[in-house]
């Protein structure tokens, strides 16, 4: 149990805007969960990562249970175990005991809400552009950025979870056990998924910034929007502080052409990507490959060998937030609506 690699700020020594920020959590999500406080060594990143989930995920008008869903839909197809447990146990909180199931099974087409079938059906299917589910998506203009916000936001913090943290939020892994032990941990936050949660009173933790081309589709919720555009901004710095130009052209090279493919098993070919750039430079770029592509080929030689040229957690924590939001970003560009782009 508990985060790896790096070592986050305790909730008894927070001080200043990750004491803030900590409080919010804690009230309005119900616990200070790790997929957060992972984050808290770069206090800028910590608020602009609650942000981004809390006012499209937490806050707003499309039903909570549709948003979970979706969250542990993108957590799926990601191969993230925690998130799945995490928010599987959500839809439980709710009352949404079959829809969990159908996730945590992989069988939704048990799922008789007709809503919540077509959400996580497209959800499940946000790694494929171009797919039928994402040229008809099944939620409004006004629904879009709530959806797509939760959405893009799984994609970059299941990269984060599946290499900082273990396999579950639950005190143990073992499967005769994970019934009984999300259903208690599911009374747990049964009141936190009820409670109404205020829309932008996130906001004042990070400055004002401009909202970026590829995530307009968050435009139409002006909270959403000045989230993303907010949390954009503070990534775009850690990653300029964590990495060097020349990997972020790598990596972002990479990502442009990415259609959705899993890159297979091997990790050999990061190697060519790599070839010719400093011995420092390429220990990052394998890390922000595989966190882009294979976030669960991350193993303990791969950040050591990192942690060798690049030893303070917000180099790591840096690196890894910029890779997985790059990522993030890319698929949510697959995501947006016709009407979108008008």
């Amino acid at each position: 149990m508990g985060v790896k690699y790096i070592q986050p700020v305790s909730a008894g020594s927070a001080k200043g805007l990750v004491a803030e920020v900590y409080s919010q959590i804690k009230q309005e999500f119900g616990s200070l969960v790790e997929p957060f406080t992972l984050h808290s060594p770069i206090p800028n990143l910590l608020a602009g990562a609650w942000m981004a989930a809390r006012e499209s995920q937490l806050a707003g008008n499309v039903r909570r249970d549709l948003k979970e869903a979706v969250a542990a839909a993108v957590s799926r197809i990601n191969q993230c175990p925690y998130c799945i447990d995490a928010h599987t146990i959500m839809l439980k909180a709710i009352g949404k005991h079959k829809a969990s199931q159908a996730i945590t099974d992989g069988r939704i087409d048990q799922i008789s809400d007709f809503k919540m079938y077509s959400i996580i059906r497209w959800a499940s299917a946000t790694r494929s552009p171009g797919s039928e589910p994402l040229l008809s998506p099944p939620f409004s203009r006004e629904e879009e950025p709530e959806i797509i916000g939760t959405a893009v936001f799984y994609h970059y913090i299941n990269r984060m979870v599946t290499i900082l943290l273990t396999e579950t939020p639950l005190p143990s892994s073992r499967s005769w056990l994970k019934k009984p032990l999300k259903k208690l941990a599911s009374l747990l936050f049964s009141q936190a998924v009820r409670r109404v949660i205020p829309q932008g009173e996130s906001l004042r933790f990070l400055p004002e910034a401009d909202l970026p081309p590829d995530l307009s589709w968050s435009k139409h919720v002006p909270t959403i929007a000045k989230a993303f555009a907010r949390f954009a901004s503070t990534i775009d710095s850690v990653g300029i502080q964590a990495l060097s130009p020349e990997v972020r052209e790598i990596i972002q090279k990479q990502v442009d052409a990415w259609k959705g493919e899993d890159v297979g098993l091997s990790r050999s070919w990061t190697e060519q990507k790599i070839r010719g750039i400093s011995e420092a430079s390429q220990a990052a770029g394998r890390l922000t490959l595989l966190t882009v592509f294979a976030p669960n080929q991350v193993d303990n030689e791969i950040i050591l060998d990192f942690r060798t040229h690049f030893p303070e957690d917000e180099k790591l924590l840096g690196a890894l937030a910029w890779a997985s939001f790059t990522a993030a970003r890319k698929i949510g560009t697959w995501l947006q609506q016709p009407f979108s782009k008008e």
